[in-house]
């Protein structure tokens, strides 16, 4: 099923033969330097079958997402609705994570776009936001991209344990109101 087709990508379900090069990404200390952790394949796996759960009952979320080119699976893009945890929860998250050779080319951008689009034009929602360490310029370089705005206070995320140093997050937010004004 494929949810959001950009110029260069597609976003889609999830398929089995996503977890291995998945789990190639989660293990990359490179693309994983803004987590407390890299991921063990077990747990890359368990991600994929909540990702892919989640797209099932509700129609959206972390999407698989591959270039329309070459067909190669090269990370996720999506929505994913956080319940609780989060001093803002709940809440709808905007986010990217992609293998590290698809870096500076624009798909964070381009496939992030995608699902805003997907998200108030099909879900009907209301507000997006984003969050990510305040040492993670690539990340909030594509969040300004997007058109979000940045929140006045940064906030400590409470799933990163107290005083460790990427528990700082920024956050960012879109309204669908804001979306609809925003140059196309």
């Amino acid at each position: 099923m494929i949810a959001v087709e950009t110029n260069r990508l597609v976003l889609r379900q999830w398929r089995s033969d996503d977890k291995l090069p998945f789990s190639k990404i989660n293990a990359d200390s490179r693309v994983m330097e803004y987590f407390p952790n890299t991921l063990s394949a077990q747990q890359s796996d368990e991600l994929v079958d909540r990702f892919s759960q989640d797209i099932d009952a509700s129609g959206w979320g972390f999407w698989a997402a591959e270039r329309r080119d070459t067909n190669e699976f090269i990370g996720f893009i999506g929505i994913n609705y956080s319940p609780d945890g989060l001093p803002f929860a709940p809440c709808v998250d905007i986010g990217w994570r992609l293998a590290s050779q698809h870096w500076g080319l624009g798909f964070a951008t381009e496939g992030a776009m995608g699902a805003m689009d997907y998200a108030f034009g099909l879900a009907n929602l209301k507000q997006l936001v984003s969050m990510t360490p305040v040492s993670n310029a690539a990340s909030e370089n594509v969040m300004k991209k997007l058109g979000m705005a940045k929140q006045k206070d940064t906030f400590l995320h409470p799933k990163i344990a107290p005083g460790h140093p990427l528990q700082e997050h920024v956050l960012y937010t879109m309204s669908d109101a804001h979306w609809r004004l925003r140059p196309r």
